[in-house]
């Protein structure tokens, strides 16, 4: 396997040379993945994982495919309607949004949230650098750049609010791109980061077919004392960590279970995007039969498990607020 993503045996979310390997990992369903081995690390510090074998040379080509794109079925608009809502939820857990905010979406996605936010705050804008999502931002109207974290040009202390919703797993040097979002916020701005949580209780039952591990699209795995160290070492303070249940939380539990009784990974997602592919008859019918049977059943007990799981601090989507404080300078060549 070649090296840790951040290179010389460092976990990416605390820094420390403190990677030992782990498990193997398998890429998502769906998804075009260079070929090779891939596994992940372990920090024996803060316990979060970093992804090794082929690296991230196929780019935002990663997330044109897997569980995040759109469906192409007739069941989009139902689906577009799902995700007005959710969207509108993600905005109630960023908190105050004052008219006059200068808010930035890093990752904007498809530009649900981000068009959600300029309900809110004239100032909202976002950056993408997958140019299919990008595409689709800009059909909605809002204000977005094609262009990653590294190439963006904002200007310094000018952003009242920077969102990044579940970008930093996908990123190859988190600490790096904090450092650079830290340098763009006003003296009293806030960050708000989700993330899938590796300590949670469905990122245990799930093991290798945990719906969030998402290999290789994601690349580091973080527990909240990673996250909690990254965000120190980035020059942010965290302020607030809540464990969202309706956002990621519930569906990560639900496709989690279903996975570790399918032959295939997320066959509901799939299923809608027309990406399911099987070698047999046999198998593609018994997926088919455990995913209508057993599919509300679970859905039910998903939804206890991780209500139960938030309550005890192990859910497996989080949410974060920090604040930045001093000055923190660009670090050359990783953490």
């Amino acid at each position: 396997m070649d090296g840790p993503i951040e290179g010389h045996g460092r976990c990416p979310a605390c820094g420390e040379p403190s990677l030992r390997p782990w498990r193997a990992a398998t890429p998502g369903s769906g998804i075009p993945a260079p070929p090779g081995d891939y596994g992940l690390l372990r920090c024996s510090r803060c316990g979060s994982a970093a992804l090794t074998g082929p690296g991230s040379e196929a780019g935002v080509g990663l997330h044109e495919a897997g569980a995040g794109v759109p469906a192409r079925t007739g069941f989009e608009r139902p689906l577009e309607r799902v995700r007005r809502i959710t969207a509108r939820r993600r905005v109630r857990l960023l908190g105050r949004i004052e008219p006059r905010d200068r808010v930035l979406d890093v990752g904007a996605g498809r530009g649900g949230l981000l068009a959600a936010l300029a309900e809110r705050a004239g100032g909202a804008s976002g950056i993408e650098p997958s140019h299919g999502a990008f595409a689709a931002a800009r059909s909605r109207g809002v204000r977005v750049e094609n262009v990653s974290i590294e190439r963006a040009e904002v200007e310094p202390r000018s952003q009242d609010l920077v969102i990044l919703w579940h970008v930093l797993e996908h990123l190859d040097g988190p600490a790096e791109a904090l450092r650079r979002i830290h340098r763009w916020m006003a003296e009293e701005g806030r960050l708000v980061i989700a993330v899938p949580n590796l300590g949670s209780l469905q990122a245990r039952l799930g093991g290798d077919r945990w719906f969030h591990q998402d290999v290789p699209r994601h690349r580091t795995q973080f527990t909240l004392e990673g996250i909690d160290r990254l965000l120190r070492r980035s020059g942010f303070a965290p302020a607030r960590i809540r464990h969202s249940v309706i956002d990621q939380g519930a569906l990560g539990m639900w496709v989690t279970l279903l996975n570790r009784l399918t032959a295939q990974a997320n066959v509901p997602l799939r299923f809608l995007k027309r990406d399911l592919h099987y070698s047999s008859r046999a198998q593609a019918g018994r997926d088919a039969l455990v995913t209508v049977a057993l599919g509300l059943p679970l859905a039910l007990v998903a939804v206890l498990l991780e209500a139960g799981a938030a309550i005890a601090r192990r859910g497996g989507s989080v949410v974060v607020e920090a604040r930045p404080e001093g000055e923190v300078a660009l670090e050359a060549g990783g953490a």
